[in-house]
């Protein structure tokens, strides 16, 4: 997988967030997007899952050198979110099992499996809406790690985690990152993405015009 950014620019009304962003990421690395509150971390990170368009500039895609549609491209990406809403009338064992219906899980992991990666087995029968932030963000990890794809996206990953929980996450994404990207948004803590090789500061892009 290999993707392409070339001078990327998002505005909302007539403020510039960022502008000509260019950067290439390729398969087998991790990246971290690092910023400010507000500078625009979250924002360029949906443009690339495909979410949001970009007001200038284009993104390509390109997979065992064909390229490929953004609207296709959901099907190779995963992505994880602190704000992201869980199904939470499901128990851990249902949210599994019906994500397993639409989309399968790395090393061929079954439900079982995927719900002793999470360290939340013991509560397999208890609905979402009663389990802790904290509990609920490894919930999210979870699935955007395991869940096969050639590209992770990662927002505030450590969002909710405690200590424990943070060197859980850490192992989670030793053990997964290999023939993937992997993207990390953060507001640099530097234990969401110090495994990271390469960078974008998103503050360094210019934000004033029209």
């Amino acid at each position: 997988m290999h993707i392409t950014l070339s001078k990327i620019s998002r505005k909302y009304n007539y403020e510039w967030i960022f502008r000509d962003v260019d950067f290439e990421f390729e398969q087998g690395n991790a990246y971290a997007i690092l910023g400010s509150n507000g500078s625009g971390k979250s924002t360029l990170l949906q443009i690339i899952s495909g979410h949001l368009h970009p007001s200038g500039g284009t993104i390509t895609y390109n997979h065992d050198n064909k390229d490929i549609p953004i609207d296709d491209f959901f099907q190779h990406v995963t992505f994880s979110g602190p704000y992201l809403e869980l199904i939470e009338e499901f128990t851990l064992e249902e949210m599994l099992t019906f994500h397993s219906r639409f989309r399968t899980f790395r090393h061929h992991m079954d439900v079982d499996a995927v719900m002793e990666a999470t360290g939340l087995k013991r509560n397999r029968n208890k609905p979402i809406k009663y389990f802790s932030s904290g509990m609920k963000q490894r919930v999210r990890l979870a699935i955007a790690l395991l869940t096969e794809s050639e590209v992770v996206l990662l927002d505030e990953p450590a969002a909710n985690l405690d200590r424990k929980a943070i060197e859980w996450y850490r192992n989670l994404v030793a053990t997964n990152k290999s023939d993937r990207i992997i993207i990390v948004c953060s507001n640099s803590q530097s234990d969401e993405h110090d495994f990271c090789t390469q960078s974008i500061v998103i503050d360094d892009y210019k934000r004033n015009g029209k």
